[in-house]
């Protein structure tokens, strides 16, 4: 076990999942609302209101200065978007990133958001994006090292599509900390890095882009965005580490029921 993880117990992990829960419910209000003419910061207000309502704490409100309660990232921006009063507009792809801080442990998951008309091309990275996650997350099982993850993610989007992968960012433990040892990196080889054990919770975060892996941060000091300026897509489950097959803690489900009900939301 390297040093530094920590193992949760199994009431800490439904400690987790509430957290996580409400993470995904926010989330899934975002899909709700979403739509040309909206702005980042009425998203940021009410899922503050939601959070709040429901006993949570908003996890990167204040974190190390952060200004808000989601990260909202558009088009070429990765991650770490501050919401403003910008109208997203037909043809966007909106990431959003939220964090809960509940019962004194954190949830942390993502979703990104095709807005409207949006090119198949973007689609595509999009859907790769997405069952990148997935495919991190067969890996997720106790015994496997955390390059297994890193490995399946690069493969499918790097290898296999041509996208880049972000270096600079990567998943990470989660727990009582926002961020916890493993740092889980979404490229690596098989075999190498921290053995997962039973009850280790992390969140798999995939940061894909369409040209070149490397990266820019705006003068806001937060923002991430491609150096091409060509789309990123992002994608992230928090996860607890089992034997055959890991448990999902996070639920993008209900955030794809949302899509499906807002004709201003294209379905991957």
């Amino acid at each position: 076990m390297a040093k530094g993880i920590i193992i949760k117990t199994e009431e800490e992990i439904e400690l987790l999942r509430k957290s996580d829960l409400l993470v995904s419910k926010t989330l899934s209000l975002m899909g709700e609302m979403l739509k040309p003419g909206i702005s980042g910061k009425e998203l940021d207000e009410k899922a503050e209101e939601l959070i709040r309502d429901h006993g949570g704490v908003p996890s990167f409100k204040g974190y190390q200065g952060f200004p808000a309660t989601l990260c909202i990232s558009i088009n070429e921006a990765v991650v770490h978007g501050i919401p403003n009063k910008m109208e997203i507009k037909d043809g966007d792809v909106v990431s959003i990133d939220c964090g809960v801080y509940m019962n004194g442990f954190h949830g942390d998951a993502a979703y990104t958001f095709a807005i409207g008309d949006v090119d198949e091309r973007i689609m595509k990275l999009l859907r790769a994006t997405n069952k990148s996650l997935y495919l991190g997350i067969e890996q997720a099982v106790a015994g496997n090292r955390v390059g297994d993850i890193s490995y399946a993610i690069q493969y499918y989007t790097e290898k296999q599509l041509g996208y880049g992968v972000v270096r600079e960012l990567v998943g990470h433990g989660v727990g009582r900390d926002l961020h916890e040892k493993p740092e889980v990196p979404n490229f690596g080889r098989r075999g190498r890095g921290p053995v997962l054990k039973e009850g280790m919770t992390i969140a798999i975060e995939p940061m894909i882009n369409m040209g070149t892996k490397r990266v820019s941060v705006l003068e806001d000091g937060w923002t991430i965005v491609t150096r091409d300026r060509k789309p990123s897509a992002h994608y992230e489950h928090s996860v607890v580490i089992r034997k055959n097959k890991a448990e999902l803690l996070s639920n993008h489900e209900i955030i794809e029921e949302s899509i499906k009900n807002n004709a201003n939301i294209k379905q991957l």
